[in-house]
């Protein structure tokens, strides 16, 4: 165990949805005594397994995970929460002396867990529902052009059918008067509470596709449909932010008879697809991961492991 003096050390696996993350982080914690720390923003919900594509209970039984189950899909859950939550389970599995992997292909937990959180400002909901009006009468292509004129670096980084970061970004320009990657520059992110290794899981991009379509049939043979249907009918609407996340949303339209089943399976593929690619532009912009190819170079990840903690 490390001394206070030390930063602990964390094994951060990444990468795009179905890309191999949970079975590498299972086999990497046996290896290395550790334990896994969820960085997936859709897995800290109770209730939500099949569409978020949760560890089973045999996985865990293997290895203890961390930030499974936190809260209700009705309850709130933000980036500093999710902070708070790890930092806290850090401590906890490095005072029992075992080594911590973070796994997850949401980058903004991982970058608020490595590097820091922005200090931006409390929303401002007339600012925030003025925005969204906007975006319903003009469209979202509008919005990210007024994001493009305030902040050009945060549009580059954002997609048009990124509503929700868009308004934000929007909403931090018009509250400071600095646009968002303004802020982000002074910080810096240079906040580094702990000694890491990040390491991308790269993968041929139709092999990635086939194992999305793979996952998604997999998903509804496992009973996605039902799940959802319990979740609505349990009274968690369908305008909650959890369920409008992939998977959750299509399969809501098919029961509100808003699409067939094969249309609504369609396009949850073809929205997973291109989430993959979002978070792929995300994670090309940190210049600290690591990327190797899997899982055929999984002998090299293996001692990348036993070297970073060794």
């Amino acid at each position: 165990m490390e001394s206070k003096s030390e930063k602990i050390k964390i094994l951060v696996i990444l990468g795009p949805t179905a890309s191999g993350k949970t079975g590498l982080a299972l086999q990497l914690a046996e290896t290395v005594d550790a334990e896994i720390l969820n960085a997936d923003s859709m897995q800290v919900y109770r209730r939500m397994d099949i569409g978020a594509a949760k560890p089973t209970s045999a996985q865990r039984g293997r290895v203890r995970h961390h930030l499974l189950d936190v809260v209700e899909p009705d309850e709130p859950f933000s980036v500093a929460d999710y902070r708070a939550a790890a930092d806290s389970a850090i401590a906890d599995i490095n005072a029992r002396g075992n080594r911590v992997i973070v796994c997850g292909g949401t980058g903004l937990y991982i970058r608020a867990l490595t590097q820091g959180l922005v200090n931006a400002p409390a929303g401002d909901e007339v600012i925030r529902m003025e925005l969204r009006e906007l975006a319903d009468r003009e469209g979202n292509s509008f919005l990210h052009g007024l994001l493009e004129k305030a902040d050009p670096e945060s549009a580059a980084r954002l997609h048009s059918n990124d509503r929700m970061r868009v308004i934000r970004a929007l909403e931090i320009c018009r509250i400071t008067g600095r646009p968002v990657s303004q802020l982000r520059a002074g910080h810096g992110f240079a906040e580094a509470p702990y000694e890491c290794l990040k390491i991308g899981l790269a993968a041929d991009r139709s092999a990635l596709y086939e194992a999305i379509e793979n996952r998604v049939d997999a998903m509804i043979r496992d009973g996605l449909v039902e799940e959802v249907r319990a979740l609505l009918e349990e009274g968690f609407p369908p305008s909650l932010k959890p369920l409008r996340s992939l998977g959750y949303r299509h399969m809501a339209a098919y029961l509100a008879g808003e699409y067939s089943l094969d249309e609504a399976v369609a396009l949850m593929k073809r929205d997973t697809r291109r989430y993959a690619k979002r978070q792929l532009t995300w994670f090309n912009q940190d210049p600290e991961i690591k990327w190797i190819e899997y899982p055929e170079n999984v002998a090299i990840i293996v001692r990348n492991a036993h070297d970073f903690f060794d």
